[in-house]
């Protein structure tokens, strides 16, 4: 399915974002492990919280669905060995939290992906596990991934090489799902979903030196609710908020997104930046903070991006660099090796598509560069999505400055993080319409 975006004079209105990926897929593997009776609402309803669902029903679980609405049933017998393998489709998170699950689980069991992620790096989880006691075979440490045994030693602790959420809550997931307890140590502060979710079910997560990021995760019993509010995706909101603040005369209010602290960098960015945000109706659901936000179109000015807050903005520095494109002055992000290794390689991707915008920028091995202009772009090639979502509502929100319009092929894994995404920003102004 491929898309086109067409130049919008404003955008207006307000609107309520999917629910958030990473904790969708969080509280289907933790309340699992609860076994008990629990509805979820705000669930995202999308192909890679779907995907970790079904692999949880193929190892025992009990879980219903109708949209965004969720239901836990309690097992009656033990978690199983799946008659077949495993598939994650195309998520990476999904992938690596199953393999943690699993693995303090002991099922032997097989973990498979789609293409895309079959070509994404597990050996991040995988190392820390096979030390921690479980016995994993891989295709040189990608999918397919089976794991064989697993003998977990407690009070294991581990030092992390590289900033990972993904990897903190696979090893926790582990520890917790094998009744053992585990100290991280992060050398960054990353994304704390897993953390908070535990503690809202009545969990041990102790920070003994927070600043650098020592993390200790008991095995002390968590307590079943009967329901679970999920908020919405704050990287989706990143879409709306960019696509606002580049745009003319524009005013949007975004409806219950998750703030957590260390998701939410982008906001700081685009204020550094100049941008004109407003949170408003802050509150607490289910440990998560959360809130409206207000957004107005904004001047904004290119600067260096803070190094120490990449690990927190990292699945928006696509839609970041959208808005350096349309920014006063060069704007310079560094230690981004991580996009290197996600749906694409999107250093190159972002790389690509702001050629064909005629954006003025230099690529590193761990970053890039972007010199804007507040010029409208005119576009006479097909951006490539490279099969990548949020490359590909990333450059659909640059139609807002396009002379004529952009076309980004490959759209249809938009469905993977923001299922009705073209409606959405449709029906705040944008002109987004389906090519084949």
């Amino acid at each position: 399915m491929n898309l086109t975006s067409t130049n919008t004079n404003s955008l207006n209105g307000e609107i309520i974002c999917p629910g958030d990926k990473s904790i969708s897929q969080r509280i289907l593997i933790l309340g699992s492990l609860l076994n008990c009776d629990m509805e979820i609402s705000g669930f995202l309803d999308a192909n890679d919280p779907n995907s970790t669902l079904n692999a949880l029903n193929e190892i025992g679980a009990s879980i219903n669905k109708s949209g965004s609405k969720v239901i836990l049933c309690k097992r009656e017998l033990p978690f199983i060995k799946p008659s077949q393998n495993l598939d994650l489709g195309n998520s990476g998170t999904g992938m690596r939290l199953m393999i943690g699950l699993i693995s303090g689980l002991g099922i032997n069991a097989t973990l498979v992906g789609d293409s895309s992620l079959s070509k994404r790096p597990m050996s991040r989880v995988i190392k820390p596990l096979k030390e921690m006691g479980v016995k994993i075979q891989s295709n040189e440490g990608k999918s397919p991934i089976e794991i064989i045994e697993s003998n977990i030693s407690s009070e294991f602790e581990y030092k992390m090489p590289i900033a990972s959420a993904q990897v903190k809550s696979s090893l926790i997931l582990a520890s917790l799902s094998s009744n053992n307890s585990i100290t991280i140590i992060e050398p960054k502060i990353t994304r704390d979903h897993t953390e908070r979710m535990i503690e809202y079910f009545g969990g041990s997560v102790t920070y003994s030196n927070y600043e650098s990021g020592r993390i200790t995760v008991d095995n002390s019993k968590l307590t079943s609710k009967d329901s679970y509010e999920i908020v919405g995706d704050f990287s989706s909101a990143a879409f709306v908020i960019v696509a606002t603040l580049i745009s003319k005369e524009s005013k949007v209010i975004i409806k219950n997104v998750g703030l957590n602290p260390s998701r939410c960098g982008l906001l700081e960015i685009l204020v550094l930046m100049g941008a004109n945000i407003e949170i408003r109706n802050q509150k607490i659901t289910c440990n998560e903070e959360s809130g409206d936000i207000f957004v107005k179109s904004s001047y904004l000015n290119g600067i260096d991006v803070p190094e120490d807050i990449i690990p927190n903005i990292i699945d928006e520095i696509p839609i970041l660099s959208i808005a350096a494109a349309f920014a006063k002055g060069t704007t310079s992000i560094k230690n981004a090796s991580e996009l290197r290794v996600k749906e694409s390689d999107r250093l190159e991707a972002i790389s690509d598509g702001l050629k064909k915008l005629n954006i003025r920028h230099e690529t590193f091995e761990d970053g890039i560069s972007i010199t804007g202009t507040n010029d409208l772009i005119a576009v006479h090639e097909e951006i490539n999505s490279f099969d990548d979502h949020r490359i590909a509502m990333s450059f659909l929100v640059a139609g807002i400055r396009s002379v004529n319009n952009i076309k980004v092929r490959d759209c249809k894994n938009i469905e993977t993080s923001f299922p009705g995404f073209k409606d959405i920003m449709n029906s705040i102004g944008m002109k987004i319409d389906e090519k084949n």
